[in-house]
């Protein structure tokens, strides 16, 4: 009988238990799995490092709550990166198994940290272009840097306090209750609260992006109609639109990335899991990872600050470049016009 489908606990919270979880078969497999994860998640890291100094580096964006809300959900895209690709090539690549049960559930509690952050930063940032395009008046009493932070603050510390959870006992092997099919040591309870989670924060991210795009449309409308009248608001509602329009491409991005996971973790809930859909999770997870490198590339395009920046950064990039292979010439040219300069002295002597 194969160990792997054995119903009870017993043989789940043994030391082989994550050896069943290891679907990846094939060496095609694997390669596939490790070039993927290589590839976006250096990508990840280089584009989300890029957008976090192109923040900090202004004085003018690194002060607006929107912007260090960005940052937020590129510093946990960056973290979530890391870890995710670590343990998750190190488990279905390299078949790592010496690990115990609490590091196995420290690392899931790392990338379930970055990733709640990443959606929660982005839950934040919709509701701060809530608040700036349905009460543009109120909106720096309202959104003040000291909210932003306490807020990202809070954030932060309740992502990873959930986290924690399975860690801190709510596991199947303390409860001795039903374990998950797709993660080791994980109780199913669990993870149906964390989905329930994920799609309360889903739920209202999309509703709050419904509402801007609809007070959008209105700024869109009275802008075509009021354009000699009205001047420098003008402007700042075509700025509130269109970062609007970029935050709601970020979240089609996400819910297109992480709807097969999530599909397929509920389904894990209610039925067992063949082989073949377990190796599906695995590929689809990296979809996950696509979406952390799908978010950077839309602010460069979409934002008109960052891409400014960007092009300020690039540009000064390529003058030290020509500043520093243009010093040799430089020397030789002054070095030869001084050369010159003592043979004509020598002569008229």
């Amino acid at each position: 009988m194969d160990t792997c489908k054995t119903h009870g606990n017993a043989f789940k919270c043994s030391a082989n238990t994550t050896e069943c979880f290891m679907v990846l078969s094939t060496q095609a497999q694997k390669i596939s799995i490790a070039t993927l994860c290589g590839l976006f998640g250096t990508l990840c890291i280089f584009e989300n490092s890029l957008v976090l100094y192109l923040i900090f580096s202004s004085p003018k964006t690194r002060r607006k709550p929107s912007y260090i809300f960005i940052s937020s959900l590129a510093l946990a895209d960056i973290l979530a990166s890391i870890i995710f690709v670590c343990s998750f090539v190190n488990f279905h690549v390299f078949h790592e198994t010496s690990f115990s049960k609490e590091t196995f559930l420290l690392q899931l509690g790392g990338v379930n940290t970055s990733f709640s952050a990443s959606l929660s930063s982005l839950l934040l940032t919709a509701v701060d272009r809530y608040i700036s395009i349905s009460r543009p008046s109120e909106y720096k009493v309202l959104m003040t840097r000291k909210r932003a932070w306490t807020a990202l603050g809070v954030l932060w510390v309740t992502c990873a306090t959930i986290a924690s959870l399975p860690l801190l006992g709510w596991n199947c092997c303390m409860l001795d209750s039903t374990c998950s099919e797709l993660f080791p040591f994980v109780d199913d309870n669990y993870l149906s609260s964390w989905i329930c989670l994920i799609m309360v924060l889903l739920g209202c991210i999309i509703y709050a992006y419904a509402h801007v795009l609809w007070r959008a449309r209105q700024h869109v409308a009275y802008m075509e109609k009021h354009q000699e009248q009205v001047g420098k608001q003008n402007n700042r509602m075509r700025m509130d639109v269109m970062l609007a329009k970029t935050l709601v491409i970020v979240l089609t991005v996400l819910v297109l990335c992480w709807s097969p996971v999530l599909v397929l973790m509920i389904y894990s809930i209610f039925t067992r899991l063949s082989k073949d859909l377990r190796k599906v999770f695995a590929f689809c997870s990296t979809l996950c990872l696509l979406n952390s490198m799908v978010n950077p590339i839309i602010y460069a395009l979409r934002s008109k600050e960052l891409y400014s920046s960007l092009r300020t950064a690039f540009s000064q990039f390529r003058r030290h470049l020509k500043a520093s292979e243009g010093t040799p010439d430089v020397e030789s040219t002054n070095k030869s016009s001084v050369i010159e300069t003592v043979c004509e002295d020598v002569h008229a002597a």
